[in-house]
């Protein structure tokens, strides 16, 4: 029985697993309910399982021939979003929303672990599908890596993809090189002396402090990095103040920084950092600057990425495959996979024509389930590929 034949059969199943997931998203880390879903999908379906941490999930497909081991990966979390799409399949959990597609990448997997379970016999080395909890809060995929999810047998490259409302329902998007941007966070405290308004020099204005080096720190990227190297640093909460009147001793600033380069990446941490040490000085303020590693940028390998576009080409036909112009300055932490093996992230695009698109994240986020199909075929091509390259 050919690919087809088995996605046929598969369809009607894989938009059932998909609509139960929907219906009962879990937050980074809490996912032990879908961790229990699918784990009982597997196991009614004959493949055996490993659970990896208290809610990661792997499968290995053990070909009938030796060769190389090869990852597909995707992501099982949900958002703290109070879902307002209107679908028959709504949250039941309030407050907590499928809003990022990562059910349909959950169903899609667990629908390629199917079909390459059914085809084992065929298969020329063994392809690990790994259910990835946290991806929302960032680390889990460290944590994956680090409990040894890349290991035992080792694994030579590793596969993730998202679905994406800018492009049209069906086609995929893809480039080598740069796909997302590392993104690290930071939080800043001010702390300055408070007082009367009408007597601002016995303060320490933590207000004002705070407005200048907000535009210090989002001019970063046009005064401290190349142009050629795009990145960006943005405040996105500050908080501070009690009254119109009275000096504030104290404000809170939260931002993130994103690049592609590790060289530009550890610049804008250093200036951030000295901008708030000359502030310190200048202001006679204490600042404290709490600054988070998050995910590194994803790279996708050209060798992969040329074997993917000839692989979506052969299914799906030379106009639905686009090479997409730019990067994402979004993340993923699929990042850490791509920091330790060869690895390709594709966009699969669910946008309807006459259709209203809503983002990634926002409360009617929403995807037709026919997609759901080209994602496993995806999924279960690119990994019978790689397995047939000898390199």
């Amino acid at each position: 029985m050919n690919n087809k034949d088995y996605l046929n059969q598969l369809k009607d199943e894989v938009i059932s697993i998909r609509r139960e997931l929907h219906q009962n998203p879990e937050l980074s880390f809490k996912e032990y309910q879908t961790a229990e879903t699918i784990t009982k999908i597997l196991t009614g379906w004959g493949i055996n399982y490993k659970k990896i941490g208290e809610t990661g999930v792997f499968v290995d497909i053990i070909g009938n021939a030796s060769g190389k081991t090869i990852g597909l990966r995707a992501d099982i979390d949900a958002l703290p979003i109070q879902e307002e799409a209107e679908v028959s399949y709504r949250s039941r959990n309030d407050g907590v929303m499928h809003a990022c597609g990562h059910d349909g990448h959950t169903a899609m997997l667990l629908g390629a672990a199917k079909l390459l379970h059914e085809k084992k016999d065929e298969l020329q080395g063994t392809v690990r599908c790994i259910f990835q909890p946290g991806e929302e809060l960032d680390g889990a995929a460290q944590e994956l890596i680090d409990r040894g999810v890349l290991e035992n047998p080792s694994i030579e490259c590793v596969v993730g993809m998202h679905l994406w409302p800018y492009l049209p329902l069906g086609t995929v998007g893809v480039k080598s090189g740069s796909m997302t941007a590392s993104c690290d966070d930071f939080k800043i405290v001010i702390k300055g002396k408070g007082g009367h308004c009408a007597r601002p020099h016995l303060g320490i204005d933590a207000i004002n402090i705070a407005t200048k080096l907000v535009q210090d720190l989002q001019e970063i990227p046009l005064k401290h990095t190349s142009p050629t190297q795009p990145a960006l640093v943005h405040i996105g909460k500050i908080q501070g103040g009690e009254a119109n009147n009275v000096i504030a001793d104290t404000v809170e600033i939260e931002g993130t920084a994103r690049s592609f380069s590790a060289t530009t990446r550890q610049l804008i941490r250093k200036k951030i950092e000295d901008i708030c040490e000359a502030a310190e000085g200048l202001w006679n303020a204490t600042i404290k600057i709490e600054y988070i590693i998050g995910a590194p940028a994803i790279n996708n390998s050209l060798s992969m990425t040329e074997l993917f576009k000839t692989t979506a080409t052969d299914l799906l036909g030379d106009t639905q495959v686009y090479e997409l112009d730019e990067p994402s300055m979004g993340a993923d932490d699929f990042g850490y996979f791509s920091e330790k093996v060869p690895s390709l992230y594709f966009r699969l695009g669910i946008k309807k024509d006459n259709e209203e698109i809503f983002d990634l994240h926002h409360p009617k986020f929403h995807f037709d389930d026919t997609v759901l199909i080209y994602g496993v075929e995806l999924y279960t091509s690119i990994a019978e590929e790689l397995l047939k390259r000898r390199e």
